[in-house]
């Protein structure tokens, strides 16, 4: 089983505007209660996840106020605040929870005011280093881009930033041509879409992203709230003596350097074994086996 000595740096680093963070980050959906809604049910794990986050060199956490909703932001800023100058603190505008914790479109200019200045409220910050437009698109949970236009949701951000309220953007649940038509409204620092082994659409994208020097952040990098299930990634893992999901982040890892992750998990043990994974190195054969799984 790998160990998580020396796996934050062993991770790599890559650019996020002006900052240089490490691949291996942390993700912070699942701080708050089940599928993000409501609050947790053990809150001092929670932060007790957060401090050891710190511990292991992460320098890189992803978040939003819809998580919750303001739950998470709560509990970062109270486990971690001040924060430390090493730190990235990534989120997301552009949906909200109703009362059931349905996913809805909150995108408006005033909607996406209102929910930068919330995070900055329950973040205890003046202004966000990196904010993402979430678009919502098509299927379940609306992670399937549309090609739509974009840019009225970008021109918002966009003018919070000349405010000097959003540091830098990004834009999440897009194809090449919503994030080329982003990109002439502001520079664009990174992408954040849906993609895993399984899940192979954005292959071209992430190519062009790494040639433009564009971050790529892959959400449910481990499948989402229904983990993974491969027979070819156990075979890899028993093989390699690590667990199936360290297998997946480790490929997302040695798939191209402009990747960060960000696993999320509310357990201490869990954070160790996805950061853990930085250290495992997949031999060729492992590779073009797990290339497989998307085929």
């Amino acid at each position: 089983m790998p160990a998580t000595d020396n796996a934050i740096a062993n991770s790599g680093t890559f650019a996020l505007g002006d900052r240089t963070v490490h691949r291996m980050g942390y993700g912070a959906m699942q701080l708050a209660g089940p599928h993000a809604f409501g609050p947790p049910k053990d809150r001092t794990g929670a932060i007790a996840v957060l401090k050891e986050a710190m511990e292991l060199g992460i320098d890189h956490i992803d978040t939003s106020d819809f998580y919750g909703p303001h739950v998470t932001n709560q509990i970062i800023r109270e486990a971690l605040a001040p924060y430390p100058d090493r730190l990235t603190i990534v989120t997301k505008l552009g949906a909200k929870r109703d009362d059931e914790g349905a996913w809805l479109p909150w995108n408006d200019p005033e909607a996406l005011e209102q929910g930068l200045r919330d995070n900055l409220e329950n973040l205890g910050l003046e202004a966000m280093e990196v904010v993402n437009v979430r678009i919502m698109g098509s299927g379940e949970g609306g992670i399937e881009p549309t090609g739509e236009s974009i840019a009225r949701f970008v021109e918002p951000v966009a003018r919070l930033q000349q405010q000097g309220l959003v540091r830098h953007i990004g834009v999440s649940t897009v194809s090449r041509s919503q994030v080329e038509e982003a990109r002439g409204i502001c520079p664009i620092v990174c992408v954040q879409n849906m993609y895993n082994l399984a899940n192979r659409d954005d292959d071209e994208l992430i190519d062009w992203l790494a040639d433009e020097g564009i971050a790529y952040v892959p959400y449910f990098p481990l499948g989402g709230f229904d983990p993974l299930q491969s027979k070819a990634l156990d075979e890899v893992a028993s093989d390699l003596g690590a667990t199936s999901m360290q297998v997946a982040l480790a490929w997302l890892l040695q798939r191209s350097p402009n990747i960060l992750l960000i696993p999320g998990t509310s357990s201490v043990e869990h954070l160790r074994q996805n950061v853990a994974a930085a250290n495992l190195e997949l031999p060729a054969e492992a590779i073009e086996k797990l290339d497989g799984i998307g085929g």
